[in-house]
C-alpha cells in the first residue's frame, strides 16, 4: 500500500476476512465492517457528474452514514453544532471528565448497554445532586455528556466528557445562580459520590441477574467472588478530572466540534499499511502529549477498533438538568431572560455565539470541475449499486 495514505476501510478490505476467522464479531461489528468497507465505493451506488465546459465526468458514490465511520462524521457534526449554537448561554462553561476504573473495563465490554447506561446515570445524578446541594451551588444545573470508550492507542478506556454551564436556575426558577469564578464543584466530592452511585447501580444489576459473565469473569456469578472483586473498587479513588473552564460559548463550540462526533481513530492518524502492519500516530499523555507512532498487526488493529462499536440505538451524547429534552426550550428561555436581566437592562436579546464550523459554500463553488477549473459539474445520471455486490466486502483486495 506504499504511495497511498491508508484508511480504516483499507484495513477492513484487506484484513477483515482474517479478523473474522480469528474472532467472532457481533452483529453490530459485522455491520460496521460492511458499511466502512463499502463507504463511497460503487457498492453503495451514487451519481455521475459531468463538466459543462470540458465534458469531464466524475463519479460520486454514496457514503455509509455509519456513526463509527471516520469519513461520515463531518456533515453530521455540522448539523448537530448548528443546533447546539442556539442552546449556549453567555456564561463560563466547565469541562469535567469521569473515568471508569480499568478493573471495570472487561465487565463493560461484556455488558456494553447496561454498564454504559449506568455510567451515564451515575455521572448525571452526581452532577445534578451536588449542583442542587446548598453547600455547593443550590441550583438546577445542566450538562451535556459525551461517551468516549477509547484511549489514543485504541485500548478500551471508557470515560465521559461533561460540558457544564457555570451556574443554574434557583429552586423557584426566578434567579440565575452563578458558580464562583473559575470553580465549579469540588473534584474529590464528585469522585466519591460518583463511585457510590455507580457501585450501587452495579450491585442492583448483579442482584437482578442483569449482567452476563464470560471467560475469566464467569466466577463473578458467585456471591463471594463478586464481593471480593467489588471490595477494592469501593476503596480506591475514581478519577474525576476538572479541566480549566472555557472562556465562553465560542470556545465551547470549538471543543464540541472536536469531541462529539469523534470515532475511535481518524484516517488522518494512519501512516502506513504494509506487510500486515498498521502504523498510526498517537499522543503519549505520560510524556507531555508527545507524538509517537505505534505499529500493530492489522487484525489486532481491527480488534481494537471494533471494541468501540456501540450497541444499536445507544445514544452516546445525552443532556440532563435544564437541558433535558422534555423542557429544554422553556428553561433555556428562562435562563436567558434571567441572565439578560442580570447583565444589562439595555440588552433586549442575548448575543448568539458564532459557530466555528465553516459556512457552507455556494453550490456552484462546490461543483467546480477538478480538471479544467472553470466549468461546473452537473448530475447527468444515477449510478445504481450492483445487484451482485459481495455480502462480505472485506473478502477482496482493493489496494
Amino acid at each position: 500500500m506504499s504511495g497511498h495514505r491508508p484508511e480504516v476501510a483499507d484495513v477492513i478490505r484487506n484484513y477483515g476476512a482474517a479478523y473474522r476467522e480469528r474472532y467472532r464479531p457481533s452483529q453490530e461489528q459485522r455491520r460496521v465492517l460492511t458499511d466502512l468497507a463499502q463507504c463511497r465505493t460503487p457498492a453503495r451506488g451514487g451519481h455521475l457528474k459531468q463538466c459543462d465546459r470540458c465534458g469531464h465526468e466524475v463519479p460520486v458514490y454514496n457514503s455509509c452514514r455509519n456513526r463509527h465511520c471516520p469519513k461520515c462524521q463531518g456533515a453530521a457534526r455540522a448539523s448537530w453544532l448548528e443546533a447546539r449554537q442556539q442552546e449556549l448561554l453567555d456564561v463560563e462553561y466547565f469541562h469535567v471528565v469521569f473515568t471508569l476504573p480499568h478493573e471495570l473495563a472487561p465487565l463493560a465490554l461484556q455488558n456494553r448497554r447496561i454498564v454504559y447506561g449506568m455510567f451515564f446515570r451515575a455521572v448525571s445524578e452526581t452532577l445534578l445532586t451536588l449542583g442542587r446541594d446548598p453547600k455547593n451551588l443550590g441550583a438546577e444545573i445542566a450538562c451535556l455528556v459525551i461517551l468516549h470508550t477509547w484511549g489514543q492507542n485504541l485500548h478500551h478506556h471508557p470515560h465521559l466528557h461533561c460540558v457544564v454551564p457555570g451556574g443554574g436556575l434557583s429552586s423557584d426558577q426566578k434567579r440565575w445562580v452563578s458558580c464562583r469564578n473559575g470553580f465549579f464543584l469540588p473534584v474529590r466530592v464528585l469522585s466519591r459520590l460518583f463511585r457510590g452511585k455507580f457501585l450501587a447501580e452495579l450491585q442492583k444489576a448483579w442482584e437482578h441477574s442483569q449482567l452476563v459473565f464470560h471467560g475469566k469473569l464467569r466466577e463473578l456469578e458467585h456471591p463471594k467472588a463478586w464481593e471480593a472483586w467489588l471490595e477494592p473498587l469501593r476503596n480506591k479513588y475514581w478519577v474525576v478530572y476538572a479541566k480549566p473552564p472555557f472562556g465562553g460559548p465560542e470556545q465551547v463550540l470549538k471543543y464540541l466540534a472536536r469531541y462529539t462526533h469523534r470515532v475511535a481513530i481518524s484516517n488522518q492518524r494512519l501512516d502506513s499499511l504494509d506487510d500486515g502492519k498498521v502504523t498510526f500516530r498517537y499522543k503519549h499523555y505520560a510524556h507531555s502529549n508527545a507524538q509517537r507512532t505505534m505499529s500493530l498487526d492489522a487484525v489486532e488493529f481491527l480488534r481494537r477498533f471494533l471494541l468501540h462499536v456501540l450497541p444499536r440505538g445507544f445514544m452516546r451524547v445525552r443532556y440532563y438538568g435544564f437541558l433535558a429534552n422534555r423542557h429544554r426550550a422553556q428553561k433555556l428561555q428562562q435562563a436567558r431572560r434571567l441572565l439578560s436581566d442580570e447583565t444589562s437592562s439595555s440588552e433586549t436579546e442575548p448575543s448568539t455565539p458564532e459557530s466555528p464550523s465553516p459556512q457552507a459554500e455556494p453550490a456552484d463553488e462546490l461543483e467546480l470541475c477538478p480538471r479544467c477549473k472553470k466549468g461546473r459539474l452537473h448530475v447527468i445520471a444515477r449510478i445504481g449499486a450492483p445487484l451482485d455486490r459481495p455480502q462480505e466486502p472485506w473478502s477482496f483486495d482493493s489496494s
